[in-house]
């Protein structure tokens, strides 16, 4: 594990002093610190591959004081950390996830320079058993999502992690997935470990109480949600309901506040429709599009349909060029995403993809675009040179 810049700790200190940290690290055994107070717990040999026992061991280890309270502990133990051995990342990341789970709402940014080659999750066994780690770390996702925590991945810069496999810990789970250097890393991490969870436990369901079908709905499982998640709908409707100025939508949230308490919230409203395509044309929301348009077509490649991505980009491309023509409005940064990547989208390939293939590059691009949003957050990478990744990720792909 890439020894970490205590500038984080710092930063963590200053901002939410009462937030707990734990360190846990990784070589070709896992090592637990916790909060630098207490003597570490280590996880090796034939642990590495018992999950049970990792997960027993590591929901034991307390963590009971404020970074307030450990700053210094946890300084020492980071200014102690070597480069060597093996990367048990597998292990790691389960054992930080069971550290977490007593905390609903908690993070784990799991930090890597190579990809897992013992233990759980190992990516480097023989081909016969490699088919083994995606189905961990799908698994380990689905555990994070139930209690409530959210793992962000990063990766250094010319490491070949495969992304594609453990970037689904951050899909799935609500986080981020980032390839950084040295220089860059401690401002990532302070990005990342925001104080920004909403609720956890998330069930979205959209109502169209129009529709001549019983229950007719959509039904999303969201699981953790922070302040900057956006989720957009698609859906058609039949024509008959063309004569009617308006129709209603109910939304109903369900989710888990900080505190585990149990909420629903309903949102009813009549929403205008219009059967002018110029009307439509000159009142659409750009942003909303781009956003969908760059969600859809990242889940679309990673599930490897990127024959149906390649036809949704293309549309999408069609009907940004009518809206300018009837809009001269001015783009934001998500439209650029959309235009960069609808001027590409002709080097997607026309067969089946395989994610295995897939570049580090290439996968930190498509789950960035599956998290796209129209709000900029507090810490925006520069758009220039997002958009060139995605041009090279494009070709590559």
């Amino acid at each position: 594990m890439i020894e970490l810049n205590p500038r984080t700790l710092t930063f963590t200190l200053q901002r939410t002093p009462r937030r707990r940290v734990a360190l846990v690290t990784f070589n070709d055994e896992v090592v637990i610190y916790g909060d630098g107070t207490r003597a570490p717990l280590t996880i090796k040999d034939w642990a590495l591959v018992d999950d049970e026992h990792i997960w027993k061991q590591a929901l034991g280890y307390s963590v009971p004081h404020c970074i307030a309270e450990t700053y210094q502990h946890l300084t020492q133990r980071v200014k102690e950390l070597r480069e060597n051995g093996a990367t048990a990342l597998g292990p790691a990341a389960l054992a930080s996830v069971a550290l977490a789970s007593k905390y609903p709402g908690s993070k784990v940014i799991l930090c890597t320079d190579g990809r897992a080659n013992i233990g759980l999750g190992d990516m480097e066994q023989a081909q016969s058993s490699y088919s083994e780690a995606p189905y961990f770390y799908r698994k380990l996702a689905l555990q994070a999502v139930e209690k409530g925590v959210i793992i962000s991945v990063m990766s250094f810069k010319g490491t070949d992690c495969c992304l594609a496999d453990i970037g689904r810990l951050a899909d799935v789970t609500g986080g981020s997935v980032n390839i950084v250097s040295i220089g860059t890393m401690a401002t990532e991490i302070q990005s990342i470990s925001e104080d920004n969870v909403l609720a956890t436990g998330v069930t979205a369901t959209l109502y169209f109480p129009y529709e001549d079908e019983n229950n007719h709905k959509l039904v999303r499982e969201v699981g953790n949600v922070t302040k900057e998640l956006e989720i957009t709908f698609q859906f058609a409707s039949e024509i008959k309901h063309s004569s009617r100025n308006t129709l209603p939508f109910q939304l109903q949230l369900s989710f888990k506040t900080r505190d585990q308490q149990k909420v629903t919230r309903i949102i009813t409203e009549q929403r205008p429709v219009t059967t002018s395509s110029q009307i439509l044309l000159g009142r659409l929301n750009m942003a909303v599009l781009a956003v969908h348009c760059a969600q859809l077509c990242a889940g679309l490649t990673m599930e490897g349909h990127v024959t149906e991505a390649q036809r949704q980009l293309a549309a999408q491309q069609d009907l940004l060029h009518h809206i300018r023509y009837y809009q001269h409005c001015q783009t934001g940064s998500s439209e650029e995403t959309t235009s960069s990547l609808t001027s590409e989208h002709g080097r997607f390939p026309s067969k089946p993809l395989n994610l295995q293939s897939l570049s580090d590059e290439a996968a930190e691009v498509v789950y960035q675009m599956k998290r796209a949003r129209s709000i900029k957050s507090n810490y925006t990478a520069p758009v220039q040179k997002k958009t060139l990744v995605r041009k090279k990720v494009m070709e590559a792909v």
